[in-house]
């Protein structure tokens, strides 16, 4: 188990760049199953989950050839139709490759599929759409996929599911006829997934919108893609150089993801600018005060589908409610379980109230002060990391590899702008 051991009150400032987008990139290394020409993908981020899916990969017979962040797959090899059960319990996208897999070999069988405990993550959107394609799937101890003939549909999804679109959709590019997908999500990442397709070959209409209109064609070819930045990724730094009172540059920053952002971080006194077409300034001396809304009401963020504000972003905000002026309501709509990080943040000394699993009230500013935590997930790891920084003394943050899951070496890339971090294995 890891450790990251941090000592509160240093100021961050410098430049950073976001690595590629992690929801992105899992996606796409799924997609390199549907041909057996090489597809080249840039930017891919050195995370646990990148790591993981690639294993699954070579594992099926996908040959694997990395340098750097540049990552070339060729499928033409793939032997087995069964993925490996212990890597599966591993990342949650291993479920990725059920649309692909099937699509392109015909079948495949999934196991259970582990991830971040944030509450319940159905799969159902998934099966009943891949079904109205051609797909079915038998459950069990496993999930096995397989299909004989594979039609284009009109698929109505129960949910906008980001994962459950983006495994449709893979299976629809070499499905005959025409697919149309409704109440689609339109994530960045799930736009920079279709925009992949399309250059493999694929004929996607509709990038952008909840409805995809899919071309179905007997082939895919190989390509080269460089995937888009992690604007999750860029706010984490944002959020962490506002908190220490930093001067921070965000280098190559996608634009239309930080209006999102911009939107809702604005509410809790947040600045920045623009200096360049993907250049973000983000000055020092900002006084975090929350705008309350019209008739003095208490202000609320809450989440949802795309272009809501990210349920990812949610402990993020959280904790730099707690250095804010005023009070706010946070209502995380998607996942049961993610709001239960804030009991570490009260022991720092945060004044929050858990109304119920999904809506935490925050009064600020308060003084947190370091302790001893625990990681619960990715996300609420990267908040506590945030609450850490700003914090008086010393925070010690365990099951920290739950964060690495999601960002790339981050005591390096903290260390460099001016915190003083360490990581214990």
């Amino acid at each position: 188990m890891a450790r990251i051991i941090i000592q509160g009150g240093r100021r961050l400032s410098g430049d950073f760049t976001p690595r590629g987008n992690k929801n992105g990139a899992l996606p796409m290394l799924a997609a390199c199953v549907l041909t057996d020409e090489p597809v080249c993908l840039q930017n891919v981020p050195l995370i646990d989950d990148v790591c993981s899916m690639l294993e699954l990969l070579a594992d099926l017979g996908v040959a694997v050839d990395q340098h750097g962040h540049t990552v070339t797959l060729c499928a033409k090899g793939i032997r087995k139709r069964r993925l490996n059960p212990e890597l599966c319990r591993k990342v949650r996208t291993s479920i990725l490759l059920a649309g692909p897999m099937t699509a392109r070999h015909g079948k495949v069988t999934i196991y259970p599929p582990g991830g971040d405990v944030i509450g319940r993550r159905r799969l159902d959107t998934h099966f009943d759409g891949l079904d109205q394609l051609g797909i079915r799937c038998r459950g069990g101890n496993s999930h096995q996929f397989s299909r004989q003939t594979l039609r284009g549909a009109r698929v109505l999804l129960d949910e906008a599911s980001v994962t459950a679109t983006e495994n449709i959709l893979m299976a629809a590019v070499l499905a005959e006829g025409e697919t149309s997908i409704y109440n689609a999500a339109c994530e960045p990442h799930v736009q920079d997934l279709c925009h992949l397709l399309n250059k493999m070959g694929a004929g996607i209409r509709g990038i952008g919108t909840n409805l995809l209109r899919v071309r179905g064609v007997a082939t895919l070819h190989g390509t080269r893609h460089r995937i888009a930045p992690d604007y999750i990724n860029a706010a984490s730094y944002l959020a962490a150089a506002v908190l220490t009172d930093g001067h921070l540059t965000l280098n190559n920053c996608p634009r239309e993801p930080f209006e999102i952002v911009q939107r809702h971080f604005s509410k809790m006194g947040v600045k920045f600018q623009w200096t360049g077409n993907d250049t973000l300034d983000v000055p020092s001396g900002q006084r975090l005060v929350i705008h309350n809304d019209f008739g003095a009401a208490i202000p609320k963020i809450e989440d949802g589908i795309w272009p809501a504000f990210p349920s990812d972003l949610m402990s993020v905000a959280i904790v730099l409610a707690t250095q804010a002026r005023g009070t706010m309501l946070f209502f995380e709509k998607l996942f049961e379980s993610r709001m239960y990080f804030v009991d570490r943040l009260i022991a720092m000394g945060a004044r929050i109230v858990q109304c119920d699993p999904h809506r935490v009230m925050v009064s600020g500013p308060a003084r947190l002060h370091g302790t001893h935590l625990a990681s619960p997930d990715i996300r609420a790891g990267m908040a506590l990391v945030l609450a850490a920084l700003c914090a008086k003394g010393e925070s010690i943050i365990d099951n920290a590899q739950m964060i690495d899951r999601g960002y790339e070496e981050v005591e390096r890339d903290l260390r460099r702008l001016g915190a003083e971090i360490e990581r214990q294995p």
